[in-house]
């Protein structure tokens, strides 16, 4: 496994990190699966409160809590259930943020939370206030480091410039490049980590039956998936591919992997040993479809 700096933090996070919101609902099995990434190499852990109703973080609390000094622990917050479960809102206010990182902790059974994401962001937001919240919190020493989990370039624009993130999830694959155009740039120069999810693009870079994916047709999904297979030889499969894809970008530090088999475990641990692409292979799958851009949140 490799392992990397997370931006401007002294978190050395694997480049393959555990995305838990794809879990289930036994805590015995969910304990088993995160148990054997650890031994596998994987040090970094992302859930967030509105998984699950917090549930998820319960979860994810209970298996780690014996292991807590060898794991990384990243969860969200900004989105608040309604009180008749029927939804959530989105709510980045600092009474919240506050309120919510109390809740997390009991939920996750720690005393500091390693990354505090905040889950999403408009233009329209108190967005100095949800700094000064995500500041104060770091001062108290409940959370180390905060970032923010956003595929919207201003609002990544904005807090690339006014806080002291060091990480912005977002999704990022073959059928995803908009990052490329408008956030990968000014992330690097400005010494920001990027927390890819999404990058077997809802398997359909991995043998899903291909249909219509952000602005590309089935059609084009299918060339996409047919350059991909094309290139999968070597014990490498479609799926380690699409992510030695994401992880050969150079401002990405790790790819958050959805995993709740351990036959996805062991396809994710097995990309980190899959051989990288080439720079012929490499251009070969950019070839295969024009990279799309954001249209909107500019």
């Amino acid at each position: 496994m490799q392992y990397h700096i997370l931006g401007a933090s002294d978190l050395r996070i694997s480049e393959i990190s555990f995305g838990c919101m794809s879990l289930g609902s036994n805590d015995a099995d969910n304990a088993r699966l995160l148990h054997a990434a650890i031994a596998g190499g994987i040090n970094f852990f992302d859930t967030a409160d509105l998984y699950d109703h917090g549930r998820n973080e319960l979860s994810v609390g209970k298996a780690l809590k014996e292991k807590r000094k060898e794991v990384i622990i990243a969860t969200k917050a900004g989105n608040q259930w309604r009180p008749d479960g029927s939804g959530w809102d989105w709510n980045p206010s600092p009474a919240h943020i506050l309120a919510s990182v109390e809740e997390s902790l009991r939920r996750l059974q720690t005393d500091y939370i390693d990354l505090y994401q905040l889950h999403g962001g408009t233009m329209e937001d108190p967005t100095d206030e949800t700094i000064a919240a995500f500041d104060t919190l770091q001062q108290q020493g409940k959370i180390r480091y905060y970032g923010i989990s956003s595929i919207r370039p201003n609002v990544i624009r904005t807090f690339a410039g006014r806080s002291r993130i060091v990480s912005v999830m977002m999704q990022y694959s073959l059928l995803d490049r908009r990052p490329e155009e408008a956030c990968f740039p000014l992330l690097q120069e400005k010494g920001i980590g990027v927390l890819a999810r999404g990058a077997v693009g809802k398997g359909l870079l991995a043998g899903k039956t291909p249909e219509a994916y952000l602005n590309y047709s089935a059609a084009e999904v299918a060339k996409a998936a047919a350059a991909i297979a094309r290139i999968s030889v070597d014990g490498r499969d479609a799926a380690q591919t699409a992510l030695r894809f994401v992880l050969q970008h150079p401002a990405v530090t790790s790819a958050v992997t959805g995993i709740r088999t351990e036959a996805q475990l062991t396809d994710a641990l097995q990309a980190v040993t899959a051989r990288p692409l080439s720079a012929e292979e490499t251009a070969a799958l950019r070839e295969a479809l024009p990279a799309n851009i954001y249209e909107q949140h500019r």
